[in-house]
């Protein structure tokens, strides 16, 4: 359908062998390529991390605010430019999202100093995105101030798998992280997700919370380890399939390779528009030395006097896929009664934010050509 997609699978031979030795093994649920795929990922993050694979991201955010106990009536600090999945899970708590804002119309990383100003008595957790793939650069500052509160941090890396700052890889800093294997994410298995933390408890609860509380997983009682289980706490079916985790062990093997990739992307997407269209807003063109982006997604900041609408139209009608990260909450219909304040920032990025085709199969060609109709429309 479309000449130039937002973004396209970087899957092949290497793929489809591994998902045929899963079928051919007969055993789809979680098991011993899981367990891999844990130990793979944990050990590409760094020293004493410990992963659970899950369902999906959403799944892993869900399992962090039952370990963080959050209950009706506590409140979540969540930034207002995300997907919807990380006000929801705090929503189906009973508990209350508080939005905050982003830095700055170059910085779309959530404030620091706006998540100080809201943090009240109620504040249980704070969830924050590596928006885009590019670190939260004063992320070690907000790891010493949730410590000093008794506030759960909570990573949601997305968008940032493979990034890191000051050589600590994200998702390896909170309490808790959570990744997303999504179709279009860097580290792709269709859906899928994995559960992050450095701390042994928190890892055991997540592991009872993925598979209905259980002491053991059916892997075990097949495989003749065990007999029987025992239930020691409530928990649903948050599971990854072997599928999936074979998958991504052949993704994650591509990840920094396909990241370094997307830089390249990047950099020639940045001196095309400087260019051609100066009008634009790029964000995160100051990034900083410490910081490596795993380069998720291109978004750019239309000029005000545009209309995203026709752009995007004249975009799709060259066949060139656009998107939107992210609309407002506030112009969510659920969401709308929660957002009662301004997020000066986030609310005008959602105004004029459109995302550009970016994958590691994307030529210098096609950026040329996405160029060229941005410049036609603007």
């Amino acid at each position: 359908m479309w000449k130039i997609p937002l973004f396209d699978l970087d899957y092949g031979d290497a793929e489809k062998e591994a998902v045929v030795e899963v079928v051919e093994s007969k055993w789809l649920s979680s098991g011993e390529k899981t367990k891999k795929f844990e130990s793979e990922f944990s050990d590409y993050l760094g020293k004493n991390v410990l992963s659970t694979g899950v369902s999906s991201a959403t799944a892993a955010l869900h399992i962090s605010l039952l370990i963080a106990g959050v209950q009706e009536n506590d409140e979540v600090l969540v930034s207002g430019l995300t997907f919807v999945a990380d006000a929801n899970v705090v929503t189906m708590l009973n508990a209350r999202p508080i939005f905050v804002d982003v830095n700055s119309l170059d910085n779309w990383n959530p404030s620091l100093d706006d998540i100080k100003s809201k943090v009240t008595q109620k504040t249980k957790a704070i969830i924050v995105v590596h928006f885009a793939g590019y670190p939260i650069e004063d992320i070690e500052e907000l790891v010493r101030f949730c410590k000093e509160n008794k506030i759960i941090l909570i990573e949601d890396v997305a968008h940032a798998v493979g990034a890191s700052h000051n050589n600590q890889k994200c998702g390896a800093f909170g309490d808790m992280a959570c990744f997303s294997f999504f179709s279009n994410k860097n580290l792709s298995t269709g859906e899928g997700g994995m559960f992050v933390t450095k701390n042994i408890d928190f890892d055991k609860q997540a592991k009872l919370f993925r598979s209905h509380g259980m002491t053991s997983m059916t892997i075990d009682r097949h495989e003749g380890r065990t007999i029987s289980y025992d239930v020691v706490q409530p928990g649903l079916n948050y599971r990854i399939d072997e599928i999936r985790c074979a998958l991504g062990l052949v993704q994650l093997a591509k990840l920094d390779t396909n990241n370094k990739k997307r830089k390249m992307l990047v950099d020639y997407y940045i001196q095309k528009l400087n260019t051609t269209a100066p009008s634009l807003t790029i964000p995160f063109e100051s990034i900083s030395e410490k910081s490596v982006s795993s380069y998720h997604i291109f978004p750019v900041l239309l000029p005000e006097t545009s209309s995203r609408i026709e752009i995007m139209q004249k975009l799709k009608d060259k066949g060139i896929q656009t998107s939107i990260h992210y609309p407002s909450f506030k112009d969510f219909a659920y969401y709308a009664d929660y957002c009662s304040y301004e997020l000066e920032n986030a609310d005008e990025i959602s105004k004029r934010v459109i995302t550009l085709p970016l994958y590691p199969g994307l030529t210098f060609e096609m950026i040329d050509e996405v160029v060229s109709v941005i410049k036609d429309s603007l």
